[in-house]
């Protein structure tokens, strides 16, 4: 699992790319093995996500009958609904790549996007804490996640821009792919798996 200095590092590229700067590809390791282990970013969000998961299940106990008790199934529900909204959008990207004859770009993309759940994961999961702290200020927090939402567009943005160059077609495809399918399955599944709280 890459370390605390590396995961400083990777981030640090993904900011210079949010920035425009190119110097940010080199301290990111975009190579085949460095796009596998790109994939421990999910292992470094864990614990924002599980508080993540803990304020979903409190919103999902409160729009319930008194006495109803939540088991481990949930947590099994939430976890099969997280890995999915993680790795759905980087097989559609990896498809759009193909279709685009651009392969070569893949492991950048699937590098950054992985990389850039790990800050992203952490802040959702500080203001699903501060939720669960302090529920009088969930409306504030609510616009703070939309806020959240938007910087993560204009982040994925920046970056496929950077990977693709000024392809406006391209760079667009991409960002629909990394995002929207989350936007588009997370509550249509949760209704499926029965853990929707509204």
């Amino acid at each position: 699992m890459p370390s605390y200095s590396e995961v400083r590092l990777y981030l640090s590229g993904l900011w210079l790319l949010i920035r425009g700067d190119a110097q940010g590809f080199r301290l990111l390791d975009v190579s085949d093995r460095g796009m596998m282990r790109s994939f421990w970013a999910f292992v470094w969000c864990l614990p924002a996500v599980f508080v993540s998961w803990i304020w979903l299940r409190s919103l999902l106990v409160q729009s319930m009958p008194p006495g109803t008790r939540l088991g481990g199934m949930f947590f099994v529900r939430v976890a099969m609904l997280e890995v999915l909204n993680w790795l759905l959008p980087i097989v559609f990207a990896a498809l759009i790549c193909l279709f685009m004859g651009i392969h070569r770009k893949f492991p950048a993309i699937a590098v950054t996007i992985n990389w850039l759940a790990v800050p992203f994961a952490w802040i959702y999961g500080l203001l699903c804490l501060a939720m669960l702290l302090l529920p009088v200020l969930t409306p504030i927090i609510g616009l703070m996640q939309l806020i959240l939402l938007m910087v993560l567009v204009f982040a994925v943005s920046r970056i496929m821009r950077m990977i693709c160059g000024p392809q406006l077609l391209m760079t667009t495809a991409l960002v629909l792919v990394l995002l929207v399918p989350n936007m588009i399955l997370t509550g249509a599944m949760q209704r499926f798996l029965g853990i929707y709280p509204f």
